[in-house]
Protein backbone atom coordinates (compact mmCIF):
# COMPACT_ATOMS: atom_id res chain seq x y z
CA UNK A 1 0.00 0.00 0.00
CA UNK A 2 1.30 3.77 -0.89
CA UNK A 3 1.38 6.31 2.00
CA UNK A 4 0.96 9.47 1.99
CA UNK A 5 3.66 11.65 3.62
CA UNK A 6 2.27 15.48 5.52
CA UNK A 7 2.82 17.03 2.60
CA UNK A 8 2.25 16.08 -0.67
CA UNK A 9 1.87 18.99 -3.29
CA UNK A 10 0.84 18.53 -6.65
CA UNK A 11 2.98 17.85 -9.41
CA UNK A 12 1.87 17.75 -13.07
CA UNK A 13 0.54 14.15 -14.06
CA UNK A 14 1.26 13.19 -17.72
CA UNK A 15 1.98 10.34 -19.53
CA UNK A 16 3.03 9.56 -23.71
CA UNK A 17 -0.79 7.85 -23.89
CA UNK A 18 -3.13 10.04 -21.12
CA UNK A 19 -6.80 9.30 -20.40
CA UNK A 20 -8.81 11.04 -17.74
CA UNK A 21 -12.16 11.96 -16.91
CA UNK A 22 -12.78 15.50 -15.24
CA UNK A 23 -15.47 16.34 -13.06
CA UNK A 24 -16.85 19.76 -11.09
CA UNK A 25 -16.48 18.40 -7.09
CA UNK A 26 -14.40 17.80 -4.56
CA UNK A 27 -16.63 15.01 -3.34
CA UNK A 28 -14.30 12.00 -3.99
CA UNK A 29 -15.98 9.57 -2.47
CA UNK A 30 -19.25 10.42 -4.31
CA UNK A 31 -17.21 10.31 -7.39
CA UNK A 32 -15.85 6.90 -6.88
CA UNK A 33 -19.89 5.46 -5.95
CA UNK A 34 -21.10 7.21 -9.25
CA UNK A 35 -18.27 5.15 -10.92
CA UNK A 36 -18.36 2.14 -9.08
CA UNK A 37 -14.98 2.35 -7.77
CA UNK A 38 -13.96 0.18 -5.13
CA UNK A 39 -10.83 -1.01 -2.89
CA UNK A 40 -8.83 2.60 -2.82
CA UNK A 41 -5.88 3.33 -0.68
CA UNK A 42 -3.74 6.44 -0.21
CA UNK A 43 -1.18 7.34 -2.94
CA UNK A 44 0.94 10.22 -3.20
CA UNK A 45 1.12 12.24 -6.52
CA UNK A 46 4.80 11.13 -6.85
CA UNK A 47 3.72 7.69 -6.78
CA UNK A 48 0.84 8.32 -8.96
CA UNK A 49 2.64 10.04 -11.95
CA UNK A 50 4.93 6.55 -11.58
CA UNK A 51 1.93 4.32 -11.51
CA UNK A 52 -0.27 6.60 -14.19
CA UNK A 53 2.77 6.44 -17.17
CA UNK A 54 3.69 2.88 -16.05
CA UNK A 55 0.30 1.91 -17.09
CA UNK A 56 -0.68 3.84 -20.28
CA UNK A 57 2.63 1.84 -21.30
CA UNK A 58 1.18 -1.91 -19.93
CA UNK A 59 -0.84 -3.13 -22.57
CA UNK A 60 -2.27 -6.34 -19.70
CA UNK A 61 -5.45 -5.59 -18.20
CA UNK A 62 -3.74 -4.11 -15.09
CA UNK A 63 -4.10 -1.48 -17.01
CA UNK A 64 -7.43 -0.78 -17.04
CA UNK A 65 -8.29 -2.43 -13.98
CA UNK A 66 -6.93 0.66 -11.76
CA UNK A 67 -7.36 4.48 -11.86
CA UNK A 68 -5.72 7.40 -9.63
CA UNK A 69 -8.80 8.79 -7.76
CA UNK A 70 -7.33 12.76 -7.21
CA UNK A 71 -8.09 14.89 -4.06
CA UNK A 72 -10.11 17.75 -4.52
CA UNK A 73 -7.73 20.12 -7.23
CA UNK A 74 -9.32 23.99 -7.37
CA UNK A 75 -12.49 22.04 -6.95
CA UNK A 76 -12.30 18.89 -9.20
CA UNK A 77 -11.83 15.63 -9.22
CA UNK A 78 -9.62 13.96 -11.43
CA UNK A 79 -9.92 10.04 -12.50
CA UNK A 80 -6.92 8.83 -14.35
CA UNK A 81 -6.33 5.62 -16.08
CA UNK A 82 -6.50 3.57 -19.41
CA UNK A 83 -10.17 3.12 -18.12
CA UNK A 84 -11.63 6.45 -18.74
CA UNK A 85 -10.75 5.99 -22.77
CA UNK A 86 -13.06 8.17 -24.20
CA UNK A 87 -11.85 6.56 -27.68
CA UNK A 88 -11.45 3.27 -27.06
CA UNK A 89 -14.21 1.37 -29.08
CA UNK A 90 -14.74 -0.93 -25.82
CA UNK A 91 -15.16 1.80 -23.39
CA UNK A 92 -16.31 4.90 -25.65
CA UNK A 93 -19.99 4.01 -24.53
CA UNK A 94 -19.32 3.65 -20.90
CA UNK A 95 -17.33 6.46 -21.37
CA UNK A 96 -19.96 8.64 -21.87
CA UNK A 97 -22.80 7.02 -19.82
CA UNK A 98 -20.47 7.36 -16.87
CA UNK A 99 -19.94 11.13 -18.23
CA UNK A 100 -23.60 12.05 -18.23
CA UNK A 101 -24.42 10.51 -15.11
CA UNK A 102 -21.34 12.02 -13.12
CA UNK A 103 -22.76 15.42 -14.92
CA UNK A 104 -26.30 14.81 -13.60
CA UNK A 105 -25.21 14.76 -10.06
CA UNK A 106 -22.55 17.05 -10.48
CA UNK A 107 -22.87 19.59 -13.49
CA UNK A 108 -19.90 18.84 -15.48
CA UNK A 109 -18.09 15.99 -16.51
CA UNK A 110 -15.27 16.16 -18.92
CA UNK A 111 -13.47 12.54 -20.81
CA UNK A 112 -9.92 13.12 -22.26
CA UNK A 113 -7.41 11.82 -24.42
CA UNK A 114 -3.86 13.00 -25.28
CA UNK A 115 -1.03 11.38 -27.20
CA UNK A 116 2.24 12.89 -26.40
CA UNK A 117 3.66 11.49 -29.04
CA UNK A 118 1.44 13.23 -31.73
CA UNK A 119 -1.21 10.54 -30.88
CA UNK A 120 -3.74 13.44 -31.25
CA UNK A 121 -6.68 14.71 -28.69
CA UNK A 122 -10.01 13.43 -27.70
CA UNK A 123 -12.36 14.79 -25.43
CA UNK A 124 -16.20 14.43 -24.36
CA UNK A 125 -18.21 17.13 -22.67
CA UNK A 126 -20.72 16.36 -20.69
CA UNK A 127 -22.80 19.25 -18.93
CA UNK A 128 -26.51 18.01 -16.62
CA UNK A 129 -26.63 14.73 -18.48
CA UNK A 130 -26.06 15.68 -21.49
CA UNK A 131 -23.52 15.60 -23.75
CA UNK A 132 -22.23 19.31 -25.37
CA UNK A 133 -19.75 17.76 -27.48
CA UNK A 134 -17.64 15.25 -28.64
CA UNK A 135 -14.54 15.00 -30.79
CA UNK A 136 -11.68 12.44 -31.74
CA UNK A 137 -8.74 13.12 -34.11
CA UNK A 138 -6.24 10.17 -33.40
CA UNK A 139 -6.37 8.96 -36.86
CA UNK A 140 -8.02 6.17 -36.95
CA UNK A 141 -11.83 4.95 -38.78
CA UNK A 142 -13.95 5.44 -35.60
CA UNK A 143 -12.98 9.04 -35.46
CA UNK A 144 -16.07 10.30 -36.94
CA UNK A 145 -17.87 8.29 -35.02
CA UNK A 146 -16.57 10.15 -32.02
CA UNK A 147 -16.94 13.69 -33.51
CA UNK A 148 -20.84 15.55 -33.36
CA UNK A 149 -21.79 18.85 -31.07
CA UNK A 150 -21.35 21.82 -31.66
CA UNK A 151 -17.41 23.22 -31.34
CA UNK A 152 -17.33 24.85 -27.60
CA UNK A 153 -16.18 28.37 -27.65
CA UNK A 154 -12.75 27.36 -26.78
CA UNK A 155 -12.34 25.51 -30.13
CA UNK A 156 -13.94 28.70 -32.21
CA UNK A 157 -11.70 30.69 -30.13
CA UNK A 158 -8.18 29.18 -31.21
CA UNK A 159 -9.51 28.53 -35.05
CA UNK A 160 -10.39 32.63 -34.83
CA UNK A 161 -6.92 33.21 -33.22
CA UNK A 162 -5.17 31.21 -36.07
CA UNK A 163 -7.12 33.00 -38.72
CA UNK A 164 -8.97 30.02 -39.70
CA UNK A 165 -12.46 30.50 -40.77
CA UNK A 166 -15.02 29.18 -38.49
CA UNK A 167 -16.01 25.32 -39.04
CA UNK A 168 -18.50 24.66 -41.43
CA UNK A 169 -18.20 27.43 -43.34
CA UNK A 170 -16.85 28.59 -46.86
CA UNK A 171 -13.51 28.55 -46.67
CA UNK A 172 -13.15 25.56 -43.83
CA UNK A 173 -12.35 22.89 -46.14
CA UNK A 174 -9.06 24.50 -47.79
CA UNK A 175 -6.33 21.93 -47.49
CA UNK A 176 -3.86 24.42 -46.00
CA UNK A 177 -5.52 25.81 -43.42
CA UNK A 178 -6.94 21.98 -42.26
CA UNK A 179 -3.40 20.86 -41.89
CA UNK A 180 -2.92 23.85 -39.26
CA UNK A 181 -5.84 23.12 -37.91
CA UNK A 182 -4.54 19.37 -37.65
CA UNK A 183 -1.53 20.51 -35.77
CA UNK A 184 -3.38 22.73 -33.60
CA UNK A 185 -5.88 20.04 -32.36
CA UNK A 186 -3.58 17.41 -31.63
CA UNK A 187 -2.71 19.01 -28.98
CA UNK A 188 -5.42 20.87 -27.67
CA UNK A 189 -7.03 18.13 -25.10
CA UNK A 190 -4.79 19.34 -21.89
CA UNK A 191 -5.22 23.33 -22.89
CA UNK A 192 -9.19 22.57 -23.35
CA UNK A 193 -9.18 20.90 -20.07
CA UNK A 194 -7.38 23.44 -18.02
CA UNK A 195 -10.00 26.43 -19.72
CA UNK A 196 -13.07 24.66 -18.91
CA UNK A 197 -11.77 23.06 -15.68
CA UNK A 198 -8.46 21.36 -14.17
CA UNK A 199 -5.76 19.86 -16.54
CA UNK A 200 -3.34 17.05 -15.28
CA UNK A 201 -0.66 18.79 -16.77
CA UNK A 202 -0.56 22.36 -15.26
CA UNK A 203 -1.32 20.92 -11.49
CA UNK A 204 1.29 22.72 -9.28
CA UNK A 205 2.60 23.73 -6.22
CA UNK A 206 0.10 26.44 -6.16
CA UNK A 207 -3.13 24.43 -7.55
CA UNK A 208 -5.59 24.00 -4.51
CA UNK A 209 -5.72 20.36 -3.10
CA UNK A 210 -7.89 19.35 -0.69
CA UNK A 211 -7.86 15.45 0.55
CA UNK A 212 -5.90 12.84 -0.19
CA UNK A 213 -5.31 10.95 -3.58
CA UNK A 214 -6.18 7.27 -4.21
CA UNK A 215 -5.44 4.19 -6.17
CA UNK A 216 -8.91 2.52 -6.70
CA UNK A 217 -10.22 -1.20 -8.51
CA UNK A 218 -12.63 -0.15 -11.37
CA UNK A 219 -15.70 -2.44 -11.92
CA UNK A 220 -15.15 -6.23 -13.30
CA UNK A 221 -16.15 -6.31 -17.09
Amino acid sequence: MHTQPDVDSPIPLTACWLHWIAVSTGDQAGVMETMGLADPSPITFAAAAELIDSDAHDREPEGVGRVYVSPALDGWTLVIGRWCDPTDPDRSDEVRRLCTRLSSRYGHAHAFYYGDQGDGSAWLVTERGAVLRSYCDIGEDEDELLTFGEPLPYELARRERLGLPPLGEAGAGDDGAEDEWEWEVAAMAPKLAAALGVSPHELGAETPVHGTGLLARTPSP
